[in-house]
């Protein structure tokens, strides 16, 4: 099933109000996103340079600590849709419950794909999936099982949407060289709060990010996810206190929740997944409050939120728990 977060029109139709009224905490989206500025007109009027797209591979290079090919792509989802077509269709495996259009992705171009439960049975496939830190428990493979793992399948897939606040947990990390069957994501949009910039990265070593450039053409990404691409990803101050900010007030979250009597399943700084006594009650509770949140077709107790921005949206939830949600 491919459902999502984000479908705040659902939770309108539903629930009433207007976009204006809600809280959408049901990504893990930085709510409080790099500051963009002023875009020049030549952002809007010519397609971007090779040297410019050249620049932005540098500075996501940089960025993340790579040493490796970097391939710009129209978001996380694009290198998503493209994978499945870089080897020629069969068995795949998941590292389950996680995001789930790495699987439909996959089945939609003939793969057959299992859904595991531990790294070890992702062992001997043509094609493995690991997101890490996973999305929604957070939970986190070391980069060492991550390469020993690769070495049993023909192709590994790892999705670091969520790794900005945790580099430490990165295949990428200090330069490292990534063995030729691991191809590594990264998301722009979630930590820099700028989703819909559509804006992504496929770390990998050649021949296989030449075949990526191959399939995304010429021109990957917009010239206004360039000029803002390029701003943020050098700016490490923004990041570095971002990452701090985050760290806390997903303790702060923690915390609130607990109160309500939630459990913490897991999660990264970006969100954070509770066990509920009933995950549907828990959502309509909030809801009430026009805060919408994540609940999984796989669980009838995990709910997911992301962190609040302004410092009203935080009082609103804490509200919302306190009546029950």
């Amino acid at each position: 099933m491919r459902d999502h977060g984000g479908n705040l029109d659902g939770a309108i139709k539903a629930f009433g109000g207007d976009r204006t009224d809600w809280i959408d905490l049901s990504t893990g989206i930085n709510t409080v996103p790099y500051p963009v500025g002023p875009i020049s007109p030549e952002a809007w009027t010519r397609l971007p340079e090779p040297s410019a797209l050249g620049a932005l591979e540098d500075a996501a290079r940089r960025a993340y600590g790579a040493s490796c090919a970097v391939v710009p792509v129209s978001g996380a989802q694009a290198a998503i849709q493209l994978v499945p077509r870089l080897i020629a269709p069969g068995q795949a495996a998941i590292l389950s419950p996680t995001y789930n259009e790495h699987a439909a992705a996959l089945r939609a171009e003939g793969w057959q794909v299992t859904e595991a439960t531990d790294l070890a049975a992702l062992e001997g496939y043509a094609l493995a999936v690991v997101v890490n830190p996973n999305n929604p428990d957070g939970q986190r493979h070391a980069p060492d099982a991550l390469r020993a793992l690769a070495e049993t399948v023909e192709l590994l897939i790892v999705d670091e949407s969520f790794a900005d606040p945790d580099p430490e947990v990165s295949l990428v990390r200090g330069g490292a060289e990534l063995p030729k069957n691991i191809l590594v994501m990264r998301s722009f949009g979630k930590f820099y709060g700028l989703a819909g910039l559509r804006l992504g990265f496929v770390l990998a070593a050649e021949p296989l990010a030449e075949r990526l450039r191959a399939m995304t053409g010429p021109w990957p990404v917009s010239g206004m996810a360039i000029e803002v691409a390029l701003r943020a990803l050098n700016d490490t101050e923004w990041a570095a206190q971002t990452t701090a900010r985050l760290q806390g007030e997903a303790a702060q979250l923690d915390a609130m929740a607990a109160r309500a009597g939630w459990v913490l399943i897991g999660g990264t700084p970006l969100f954070r997944t509770y066990a509920t006594p009933d995950a549907t009650a828990a959502q309509n509770g909030l809801a009430a409050h026009h805060i919408w949140s994540r609940i999984f077709p796989y669980s009838d107790s995990w709910i997911r939120l992301g962190l609040p921005g302004p410092a009203g949206d935080w009082a609103r939830l804490e509200t919302a728990l306190k009546d029950g949600a």
